[in-house]
């Protein structure tokens, strides 16, 4: 599951850097949720990286129109090659989503509490995702739109949930976009290519219209958990 995350231009350039030499553009977003706009990588036609703003929540290119009806933030790779949804895009338009972290919510004596999940070390976080190109057929609009990749939880996040979004080394970063090769599905299990911090934070967050850096705040010692490689 991932529901929400934090985007902070200043250290995802640092990685982004280090991935293709760009800087991210911005704006920060400390608390993004579906369906706003999200900065995220994909490869352009000639095979040259580029950061596109997309609206985090895939809409198929043969919907007949934008809908939330059903969960499309979300997609599990476990099925993401079967799914009349996510099928094209998994094969074809496959795209990396630089965040510095991502909440989770844990269920503790009835109240839902917040965690954020974040490298212990590195300045964010690659999530596999997929994207699709919408065109309404009467008013020409078009639509750029994406989900993230979940899997199982690998040890050490259980306790958060029994889901986690798919993690991408930045050596694998550019494999998994490339539409040419075929040999990504051992890029995208329950890896945990860092180690993280499961940082208790204020409920604060919870209401997705907060996004200044508030939502950070701890209000306890983080949780390490190890990485597991590649």
């Amino acid at each position: 599951m991932c529901g929400r995350f934090n985007v902070s231009a200043d250290p995802l350039t640092i990685l982004l850097m280090e991935l293709v030499g760009m800087a991210h553009p911005g704006p920060d977003n400390h608390n993004a949720a579906p369906t706003e706009q999200i900065v995220v990588l994909r490869l352009d036609e000639a095979g040259e990286p580029e950061l596109v703003s997309m609206r985090w929540w895939l809409t198929p290119f043969w919907s007949k129109e934008v809908s939330t009806r059903y969960s499309m933030f979300n997609a599990k790779s476990e099925t993401a090659a079967k799914s009349p949804a996510f099928r094209e895009p998994y094969r074809k338009r496959r795209c990396v989503v630089p965040v510095c972290g991502f909440y989770e919510w844990i269920r503790q004596n009835n109240q839902k509490l917040p965690y954020y999940i974040t490298p212990k070390e590195d300045p964010g976080m690659l999530l596999a995702g997929l994207w699709d190109h919408w065109v309404n057929k009467d008013s020409g609009e078009v639509l750029e739109s994406f989900t993230i990749l979940t899997a199982a939880a690998a040890p050490g996040m259980e306790f958060i949930h029994s889901r986690q979004p798919v993690m991408l080394a930045v050596s694998d970063a550019r494999a998994w976009m490339d539409p040419e090769n075929g040999n990504f599905e051992d890029l995208i299990g329950s890896q945990l290519p860092r180690p993280l911090d499961a940082v208790p934070v204020s409920t604060y967050v919870n209401n997705a219209r907060h996004k200044d850096e508030r939502v950070l705040q701890p209000v306890a010692d983080p949780v390490a958990i190890e990485g597991s490689g590649a």
